[in-house]
């Protein structure tokens, strides 16, 4: 029992020893972070005190480089100044500054004038007068007599279908390509694609009027717009004489052809017009039962519809 005892002892010993060194280790470990910490922080003090002072020290000396150019700048200009003064050139007052103001003299070598500063408000510059210019009278305009609404306003031509193609867009929409006597062809959207098969349009003579203002039509501009006899029994394109070719005029007989550049939508003039545009028993095409016709070949057609409107 004795034996047992003092091994029981000793481990306990042993322990309670172990016990001790590992608290005073970890007592040592803490002791070394609080070190550590305090010497990181005076570090970093030390190392704000170092870029301030750098900071104060690089701005006091580019204060310096400043000032010695500012001089350099000011010695240059009075130096220019005098050089100017001895070869008779004249100081310009600047506006809201004070002037250096010389008088102008012929070079002197024997003597150095000096300048003397004056406010800018007691130099009076001279500027020469401007001479008036004497109005002219305005040019009365004789008032351009109003033309009378009728289709003489509506530029009528023939034309000819050079190419077709669907719109991209918009499925009712035929893209025509017609030549009508200028130097290029006009695009032409034409709402035709369910009344007239692609084929019957291609290479084809129409009647098209061009005066109307282009417009777009789902992002391609229309130029002008085939003219067609149109009902509820369908749509057909008028034909021109068989002889007619690309940029003949469209006349009625008793109405002057005198077509606007551009009709102006504000003015209304096609739909003042398009009630009147039909076709009679014989399948032409009228303005009040006047045909169109082209001059010295004939009538403009539609194929079937009699007594229909033309639009």
């Amino acid at each position: 029992m004795s034996m047992v005892s003092n091994i029981c002892r000793l481990v306990f010993k042993s322990f309670k020893t172990f016990k001790m060194s590992e608290r005073t280790a970890i007592e040592r470990i803490k002791a070394n972070t609080e070190v550590a910490k305090k010497t990181i922080d005076e570090l970093k003090n030390e190392l704000s005190n170092i870029h301030k002072a750098y900071t104060s020290m690089l701005t006091q000396q580019l204060k310096e480089e400043n000032a010695q150019l500012l001089a350099a700048v000011e010695e240059a200009k009075k130096s220019l100044v005098n050089l100017e003064n001895q070869n008779g050139v004249p100081q310009i007052p600047v506006p809201n500054q004070t002037v250096s103001v010389v008088a102008a003299k012929k070079p002197d070598t024997t003597s150095q004038e000096k300048s003397t500063a004056v406010p800018e408000s007691e130099i009076k510059e001279t500027k020469p007068k401007k001479e008036k210019k004497e109005k002219k009278p305005k040019e009365q305009k004789e008032p351009v007599a109003d033309l009378p609404v009728d289709v003489g306003r509506l530029d009528l031509r023939i034309g000819k279908v050079e190419d077709v193609q669907r719109h991209p867009d918009a499925d009712s929409l035929y893209v025509l390509k017609i030549n009508c006597g200028e130097d290029k062809p006009r695009t032409v959207c034409s709402g035709l694609v369910k009344h007239v098969p692609i084929d019957e349009l291609k290479d084809r003579t129409v009647v098209l009027l061009c005066n109307l203002k282009p417009v777009k039509m789902r992002g391609i501009t229309s130029e002008a717009m085939v003219m067609c006899a149109s009902s509820e029994a369908g749509v057909e394109v008028l034909s021109p004489p068989e002889n007619s070719t690309s940029g003949d005029l469209v006349h009625c007989e008793g109405y002057t052809r005198q077509p606007d550049a551009v009709m102006n939508p504000k003015k209304k003039i096609f739909e003042t017009v398009a009630p009147d545009l039909h076709t009679n028993d014989k399948l032409q095409a009228c303005y009040k039962n006047t045909p169109f016709t082209v001059q010295g070949k004939g009538f403009c057609i539609a194929k079937t519809l009699k007594n229909v409107p033309v639009k």
